[in-house]
């Protein structure tokens, strides 16, 4: 069975329709040092568990979503609009 990805503009999708971007992590104040631009930039985590990404919705509404997936069983927990605040979602 295909992976279904619950865009909040298209519904569920084939997961097929997305392109996977990477970590959804706050960014740095613009005058943070450069140790902290660095390690935004270069340097990754990477978690076995609950983990939230950016996806870009290609071949649909072309919107860019922070998905939450397990990394463990790349089970999808949600999605949301990535210019959503994130206390808004929760």
């Amino acid at each position: 069975m295909a992976s279904l990805i619950p865009c909040p503009h298209c519904g569920q999708r084939p997961k097929e329709e997305f392109t996977v971007k990477g970590a959804a992590l706050a960014r740095p104040t613009p005058d943070a040092g450069a140790d902290a631009w660095f390690d935004y930039v270069y340097l990754r985590e990477n978690p076995r568990g609950r983990y939230d990404e950016y996806w870009h919705h290609t071949s649909g509404c072309r919107r860019w979503l922070v998905v939450t997936r397990d990394t463990a069983t790349h089970e999808i927990e949600g999605a949301r609009d990535a210019a959503q605040k994130q206390d808004a979602a929760e």
